[in-house]
């Protein structure tokens, strides 16, 4: 444990980079007046994932003139969790620390999380917004997103995730060879450790643009969670199928009971459409999941990169 008010250790602070080249600028210079004095060292890895302001050019020039960070362009968007599992293997302290590129992460929170972590025994622990100021559609399909996050990591915590993390590097060891186009990072750090925790935090207005994950990404987001780290859909399918089929035994035993019983049959078109339109619809419905699957093992049969680094300046790796 370290002792209350001693310096911090080695901390790595990985920020992806979508266009924010006026704002991403100031979150480094505001880490550097907040940490610089109370941290052994300290290093930024910025990610460019395909901006298309000046974004590139900003994390460049910043690499260049100052020694503590390093600049990744990758050769177009890969998304947000691939970006920072690029920054994660580049990184080299000891704790590791996400933020946004927006401003909305205050650097005056990040010594909340790092006490947590460090005095508390963690091995995660997340910065949660103080009040969520989204609408009511982002809320929801945030909640559905969670939802699938808890149902994927097996922990009722996984509604107290966010992308500001603080970590140990040592749970990025576990998963630095996972070789994948679909990364979650939360799924990720949830395989390295169980010990995490979250801490409330200030949550500022954006300072340039709006956020990219509008209610149909994040749906999207929930159900990659879904079918590329778990089996609960297939299982669900399963089920479907069993009532779908406990039904139709049920209904054959109807027929042939009022058959027997009262000599006529069940009259009516409706009613054999509605039966047929029924198992129709289970049976794509399944199919459709097993599809889902079916594709994620094709593109992982491909060996997909999960991102492509086009230049890199700043440091490099000890191991290289």
């Amino acid at each position: 444990f370290r002792v209350q008010g001693m310096s911090y250790p080695p901390l790595s602070i990985i920020i992806p980079v979508y266009n924010s080249g006026d704002s991403v600028l100031r979150v480094v210079e505001e880490v550097e007046t907040e940490l610089l004095e109370r941290v052994e060292s300290l290093e930024f890895i910025l990610v460019n994932d395909g901006s298309t302001d000046t974004s590139p050019q900003v994390i460049r020039e910043l690499a260049q003139r100052n020694p503590r960070v390093t600049s990744i362009l990758l050769t177009r968007n890969f998304g947000q969790h691939n970006a920072l599992l690029c920054g994660l293997r580049e990184a080299r302290a000891s704790i590791l620390i996400t933020m946004d590129d927006d401003g909305q992460h205050p650097a005056s929170e990040i010594p909340k999380l790092l006490d947590c972590l460090l005095d508390g025994g963690k091995d995660v622990v997340y910065g949660m917004p103080e009040q969520d100021e989204h609408n009511l559609w982002r809320n929801l399909s945030s909640w559905v997103t969670k939802l699938s996050l808890g149902t994927v990591m097996g922990k009722g915590g996984a509604f107290d995730t966010s992308a500001f993390r603080v970590f140990r590097r040592e749970l990025v060891d576990v998963f630095r060879d996972f070789n994948s186009p679909n990364i979650v990072i939360d799924v990720l750090l949830a395989w390295s450790s169980s010990q995490y925790a979250a801490v409330n935090v200030e949550h500022r207005p954006r300072r340039q643009g709006e956020s990219t994950y509008t209610f149909r990404k994040l749906l999207g987001h929930a159900a990659n969670m879904l079918t590329g780290f778990t089996a609960l859909p297939l299982r669900f399918a399963s089920l479907v199928g069993l009532a779908a089929g406990f039904i139709g035994i049920c209904l054959l035993i109807f027929v042939v009971l009022r058959a027997l019983l009262s000599g006529t049959s069940v009259p009516g078109f409706a009613f054999t459409a509605t039966i047929i339109t029924f198992f129709a619809g289970v049976q794509l419905f399944c199919l459709g999941i097993m599809g889902e699957y079916l594709a994620r093992m094709h593109f992982r049969s491909m060996n997909r990169p999960p991102y492509a680094v086009r230049e890199q300046i700043g440091a490099k790796k000890d191991s290289e």
